[in-house]
């Protein structure tokens, strides 16, 4: 809507917006989406919220099959966030991933809708055996924000900020963000969105913690490394996806309920 209130919201991506690392398959996943679609209802108890993320998928398939039907859900704003899963794949090509995410830009602001993306923070500095990967997520961030600029896209900058390199905000894998990763972001996209009540609190470092160094810094690499790498390396070495016979997990646009244990409004101070 032109006034800045958003009363249809659409959220289109990979595992990040279906919500992996804040909450579980079991009990239910919540995710910055999620979150960022309480914020809204917050303002407007009429707001409506679908989801069409599923983790695993590439940019290409984001586009093929997610975009109609967001488009025909017609929202008033969508988030489009994808390209993660793309940079991962030894043949990564930054001009055709970007293009299928300016694809979706395009087709969506040309709807009317409000869109925002994300930039990528460099998986390098969360994960030191990822660091080969760093000119590849700058290499896409540029293309973000370049096609962005074309389409009157808001482009959220969560990687410019410290708070982002600190491991509390991350899941164990360190692909996926935690909850409080997940709160933060979302507080970085209301913020951009300029919702009532956004600040940059976001931003601020939490309170100072010791992290392991030496020989048990060497350690937690190599549980990571067996724990995660190990097993995600096996699904692409089989040509297997996390995504595998996954659906979205809110396909139609339904009332927003306030998540567990989060009062309105706090969403982003977590």
């Amino acid at each position: 809507m032109s006034d800045g209130t958003f009363l249809r919201y659409v959220a289109l991506g990979d595992s990040q917006t279906e919500g992996l690392g804040d909450g579980d398959d079991a009990g239910g996943l919540r995710g910055w989406a999620d979150r960022l679609a309480e914020l809204l209802a917050r303002e407007r108890s009429d707001v409506l919220y679908a989801n069409l993320a599923v983790r695993g998928r590439l940019a290409g398939q984001v586009r093929a099959e997610q975009l109609g039907p967001a488009l025909a859900l017609r929202p008033d704003l969508a988030t489009v966030v994808a390209g993660v899963n793309d940079l991962l794949r030894p043949r990564f090509d930054a001009d055709a991933t970007a293009g299928h995410l300016e694809a979706m830009f395009a087709a969506l602001t040309a709807q009317g809708a409000r869109v925002a993306t994300l930039t990528f923070p460099g998986v390098g500095r969360i994960t030191p055996l990822a660091r080969p990967l760093g000119p590849r997520v700058e290499a896409l961030n540029e293309r973000i924000r370049a096609a962005s600029r074309r389409h009157g896209v808001t482009v959220v900058e969560t990687s410019r900020h410290p708070v982002v390199d600190d491991p509390r905000l991350w899941s164990p894998d360190r692909l996926h963000a935690g909850p409080i990763g997940h709160a933060r972001i979302a507080a970085a996209v209301a913020q951009a969105l300029a919702l009532p009540g956004s600040d940059d609190s976001w931003t601020r470092p939490l309170p100072p913690q010791a992290l392991p160094s030496g020989l048990g810094a060497v350690a937690a690499e190599l549980r990571w490394a067996g724990s995660f790498l190990g097993p995600w390396l096996g699904r692409r070495l089989r040509g297997r996806s996390s995504g595998d016979d996954r659906r979205a997990k809110r396909p139609e646009l339904l009332p927003v309920t306030a998540g567990p244990g989060t009062p309105p409004g706090t969403a982003w101070r977590a």
